[in-house]
């Protein structure tokens, strides 16, 4: 059955790059790298229904969780990381589970991801419920672990939705919406860490970015949510006020301390001239978002 898979072919356009110079072998996987984005286009439709269950779930207190083996499984526990720090969004709002657990994040432990009743443990223990968004990933979209997770979600009455590259699988059926982007054989037959890996980090950026930006954590196309922990985050804080709220960087970074570096907080008060304080409860009253605060139409 396994042979049949689209993820397990033999690739004809990279037969025989073991005898090929770097060059050569180089050129190969790019050509095949530029087939990628392609493939995941075609699922636009998939992915805004996608984001669309995830905002409406989040808006009413729900969460999204990811759930995959081996690579698929690390991706999405970096997608989860990279949310806080990126948009300012609470670790618990996007969560990441990987067959194995932490310790699989560095070393491999394939043989957990046979086990679809772990799956399904794996998702309760973290508080899942009905009012969350589950997006199982598997390259091969046959994935027990993930399956096992996703039939628990469907149980619960919850949106549960699957990213593969497999056309027609397993996933794609037992899922609510599925994102099937079939990228072809692997450069190295089997290897969706490179492709169907490539594709799926393009899916889960999409998923989490619109996701954050429809739900106000993006002000036009600037990282307003950003937490300025160290210098190089505090020096894009300041060029962010500075851009948004129309002022010079002197007065941005002015602006930025008297907020207690909010980034937020200080655009709407180089925007309207408000204290910090008052600043704040407009933000509130705007349920967080600048447009809102500021009186500005959008969409």
């Amino acid at each position: 059955m396994l042979e049949k898979l689209l993820t397990e072919q033999a690739n004809p356009a990279s037969e025989g790059i073991d005898a090929l110079a770097t060059g050569e072998i180089l050129q190969i996987i790019q050509n095949e790298d530029r087939t990628v984005a392609e493939a995941v286009g075609a699922q636009l439709g998939a992915i805004a229904r996608v984001v669309d269950a995830i905002v409406a779930a989040m808006e009413k207190g729900g969460r999204l969780f990811y759930i995959g083996a081996g690579t698929s499984g690390r991706l999405g526990v970096l997608d989860a990381a990279e949310c806080p720090p990126t948009f300012g969004a609470a670790p618990e709002l996007v969560q990441g589970i990987i067959a194995g657990g932490e310790a699989a994040l560095a070393h491999s432990t394939e043989a957990s991801e046979d086990d679809a009743a772990m799956g399904a443990r794996d998702l309760l223990q973290r508080g899942f419920t009905a009012g969350d968004v589950l997006v199982g990933i598997a390259a091969s979209g046959r994935t027990p672990y993930v399956l096992g997770a996703v039939a628990e979600a469907n149980r619960l009455g919850a949106v549960t939705a699957g990213i593969s590259c497999t056309p027609g699988s397993e996933l794609a059926r037992a899922v609510k919406i599925a994102i099937t982007a079939p990228v072809g054989p692997e450069v190295v037959a089997g290897s969706t860490r490179m492709k169907a890996g490539t594709a799926t980090k393009m899916i889960l950026n999409m998923l989490t970015t619109a996701s954050f930006i429809r739900l106000g954590y993006v002000y036009g196309n600037l990282m307003v949510n950003v937490q300025a922990k160290n210098a190089k985050l505090l020096d894009r804080a300041r060029r962010i006020v500075a851009h948004a709220g129309k002022v010079s960087p002197e007065r941005a970074a002015a602006l930025l301390e008297a907020a207690g570096n909010d980034v937020r907080t200080a655009i709407v008060m180089a925007r309207t001239e408000l204290d910090c304080d008052r600043a704040r409860q407009k933000l509130t009253a705007a349920g967080g978002r600048i447009s809102v605060a500021l009186g500005e139409k959008r969409g």
